[in-house]
Parts: structure tokens; C-alpha cells; sequence
């Protein structure tokens, strides 16, 4: 299995990528993991303007991705899932999609061009700390479907 994380952020040292690095290793159990982050001159430039702007700008750096994958978007009203649920969207799988959007979600027109629309939670999280709770659940996930003692 191919999964790819596509997000809206800055390409720059963090002190989560020590984390990133071993979840991304876990996970290659299962699946071939890319961590794709992309942060525009039209992307910073937008988001001096308006809020309408910059959904439009992640649109346009992210449409390209879509592809033929099975996507899923992390997005605040999306569905909240347990990780059982979150499982399922990882079974049966050959390549699987996440994208975390910017400060400033995604646009209606994108939801839609996805196939699931998930939430983590109510509570608010930077996109550093998404995307480990999100690598975190991809390998909790794969660890129900292989019935590996993890998720206990």
C-alpha cells in the first residue's frame, strides 16, 4: 500500500520530525508512506489577503494531488472516528490520500472531491501536532486490521 500526507506547511526543521521519522517507520510495515508539505509564494501572498484567498490558493497547489487515490481530508466539521472507524478507511486499500489543509481549511468545492471528510477532534491542534496524532492513527489503524496488540 502507497499512502501520501499532503499538507499546507512550511518545509522546515521542527522538533516533531524525531517523531515523524519513527511512526513513518513503524508504519512501513504496511505501507510506503510520503510526507508531501507544500507552502506556496501564491500560499503567502494569500494569506495577506483573505481568508476566501488562501482556501482558493490551497485549493490550487493541492488539486494536482487528488489523483486516483482514496483521499481523506482532515477538516474540523468533517466526522469525528474512532479507531476502529479510522481502520476501515485504511482497509482494502492499494493507496490512500490524507490532506491536512492551512490555517484556513479547505474550500467546499475540495470536500467534495474527496471521499471521506474526518475530523481528529473538537479541540484545536497545530498542523505539526495533527499530523503525528495522524501518522499515530495510521498505525494504530493497521494494527487492528492485522490484529497486532498495539491498539490495546
Amino acid at each position: 500500500m502507497k499512502l501520501e500526507l499532503v499538507s499546507i506547511a512550511k518545509k522546515e526543521k521542527s522538533i516533531y520530525d524525531p517523531l515523524y521519522k519513527e511512526l513513518i517507520k513503524m508504519i512501513s510495515r504496511f505501507a510506503k508512506v510520503e510526507d508531501i508539505e507544500i507552502f506556496t509564494k501564491d500560499v503567502t501572498k494569500a494569506h495577506t489577503v483573505s481568508p476566501s484567498a488562501s482556501q482558493k490558493a490551497y485549493t490550487k497547489v493541492l488539486e494536482p494531488h487528488i489523483g486516483s487515490s482514496y483521499t481523506v481530508l482532515l477538516h474540523p466539521d468533517g466526522k469525528i472516528v474512532d479507531s476502529y472507524e479510522f481502520s476501515k478507511l485504511l482497509n482494502d486499500k492499494m493507496s490512500i490520500k490524507f490532506f491536512i489543509g492551512g490555517a484556513y481549511g479547505f474550500e467546499d468545492d475540495f470536500l467534495k472531491k474527496s471521499d471521506a471528510v474526518i475530523s481528529l477532534g473538537k479541540i484545536t491542534m497545530s498542523h505539526k501536532i495533527a499530523k503525528a496524532v495522524l501518522l499515530e492513527q495510521i498505525y494504530r489503524g493497521f494494527s487492528i486490521l492485522s490484529n497486532h496488540p498495539y491498539h490495546k
